[in-house]
């Protein structure tokens, strides 16, 4: 399987990029990077448009700011697209859509199963604690840009499912009590934490807490190879987590 790795200069790209040339069953079709100088005889490219590397897949470590211009590369060049990046606004979100009408298209905030299993346990205490106070609390390193982090938006999103009367409350920073519907949600960032994230249900008489803990970032970079493979098997349309592990 060859793979453009857009981002390949981040933290992220990187580690997906020594992934890659470390399996015999991938190759690294290409880097891309604002970050590069371009090089194309060794194809590495500084812009997605400038690249013209034969690929099976694309994988997107990127920012979510680039997402509509390589949405629209992707459904150019008929190339499945792993969009790994957080923080789409729903202008992004809307090209990727957009774009799975022509390819297919995995998107998801997280490229963990095991995020993707406390997911489905969070539905699962919400659905059995229906009064329960509901916090989420996340931490990443002291670099990352967008707040909160889009895991932490997955795994409310997953409760608000199951409790759509919720509402988020992202950092609370104001006097006043909260209200029964809302779910905290609350951001740290530390040197070099690759990423935690809990998820506290308070009833009154207990409280039970789900957590997740990225030890290194080769999770995500795995993540996103397994997704590439199933991706390339697909028809056009939007997939997520849920999909690669049904």
């Amino acid at each position: 399987m060859r793979i453009i790795v857009n981002g390949a200069g981040g933290q992220m790209g990187r580690v997906l990029c020594a992934m890659i040339d470390e399996n015999p069953a991938t190759e690294l079709a290409a880097r891309v990077s604002v970050e590069f100088t371009p090089d194309p005889e060794n194809r590495v490219f500084a812009s997605i448009a400038d690249c013209d590397a034969d690929a099976d897949c694309i994988i997107d470590f990127s920012h979510h700011t680039a997402v509509p211009t390589l949405c629209a590369y992707a459904a150019e060049k008929k190339l499945p697209l792993v969009i790994a990046t957080t923080g789409l606004t729903a202008e992004e979100q809307a090209a990727a859509d957009k774009a799975a009408e022509t390819v297919p298209v995995f998107r998801s905030a997280n490229m963990s199963l095991g995020v993707a299993l406390v997911a489905a346990l969070a539905k699962t205490a919400a659905k059995a604690l229906p009064g329960a106070n509901i916090e989420i609390v996340e931490a990443h390193h002291n670099r990352k840009l967008d707040v909160p982090s889009g895991t932490a938006l997955l795994l409310a999103d997953a409760i608000k499912s199951v409790r759509p009367e919720s509402t988020y409350n992202i950092g609370r920073h104001e006097n006043g009590k909260r209200t029964d519907a809302e779910i905290g949600i609350h951001s740290l960032r530390l040197g070099g934490e690759v990423g935690m994230h809990e998820i506290h249900f308070a009833t009154g008489t207990q409280v039970i807490t789900l957590k997740h803990q990225a030890q290194t970032r080769a999770l995500f970079a795995e993540g996103a190879l397994s997704a590439a493979a199933f991706l390339v098997k697909q028809a056009p349309g939007c997939y997520c987590m849920d999909d690669l592990f049904a």
